[in-house]
């Protein structure tokens, strides 16, 4: 399939911490007058800006998708006010936001303030880039990662969310089901993937076992019904879903 438009580079982080008997996740609702997915459930993340790109090849020229990884570090401290592959307290991290607000790059502000991005600190996880949206498709990377330092309590940047909440990928899949939250067809297919875990190291595993490829979901005709449907073998445990049933893109809101 030959793609529509153009795909904008995108990168979102899984934050994760420890939980009672599998990994917490810090995941938001994104605010109802969005262009994108409005009211979805959502991981923290967003688009790769070129002053991503100038940092990248400042500080990892060698590291695959480096410029990706920083995205994904500045746009959760952005979105909810919590670092990963960044050693930052709470006060450095407002400072950080408000001076981001302000409209000065991330890149002089990590040159400026002398801060250190551990970007090793997020493993790749998987690069989704549905091809259906008529309007808008991103090429997204997912990172795993866990919080830097003690801050763990989100700030949701009323702009962009609703709020901003830890669960378990089974909690917000269950929550999903009973119809008091809305996902869509790439974060369901995450969270179920993600719901096999009993811990973080498990997810880093997993994450090594199947080395990422990109997921294209394709339409299939199967027994009278369109299925939306991802390649087997990548590490999904639930690979189709009637398109009837799956919501997809902003149009389906």
């Amino acid at each position: 399939m030959s793609d529509p438009i153009p795909p904008i580079p995108a990168a979102t982080l899984v934050l994760m911490r420890a939980g009672d008997d599998a990994p917490e996740l810090l995941v938001m609702e994104r605010a109802a007058g969005m262009t994108f997915v409005p009211g979805a459930i959502v991981f923290p993340g967003g688009r790769v800006d070129p002053d991503d790109y100038l940092l990248a090849e400042r500080i990892a020229p060698g590291l695959d998708h480096a410029a990706a990884r920083i995205a994904a570090i500045r746009e959760t401290i952005e979105e909810v006010g919590i670092a990963a592959g960044l050693r930052a307290d709470a006060v450095l991290i407002h400072r950080l936001r408000e001076t981001m607000r302000g409209g000065e790059n991330f890149s002089l502000l990590v040159e400026r303030l002398g801060l250190e991005l551990d970007l090793e600190a997020l493993t790749p996880f998987a690069n989704w880039c549905p091809p259906f949206n008529p309007v808008r498709r991103f090429d997204t990377w997912f990172f795993i990662a866990e919080p830097s330092g003690d801050t763990n309590l989100p700030e949701t940047d009323q702009s962009e969310a609703a709020h901003s909440f830890w669960a378990s990928a089974r909690h917000i899949l269950d929550e999903a089901d009973s119809g008091r939250l809305k996902i869509i067809f790439p974060t369901r297919r995450n969270l179920e993937r993600i719901a096999q875990y009993t811990c973080i190291a498990e997810a880093r595993a997993d994450a090594a076992a199947f080395p990422v490829q990109r997921v294209e979901p394709r339409i299939e005709q199967r027994d009278g019904h369109r299925w939306l449907c991802i390649p087997e073998g990548i590490g999904y445990p639930v690979t189709a879903e009637r398109m009837d049933l799956a919501r997809r893109f902003p149009e389906d809101s």
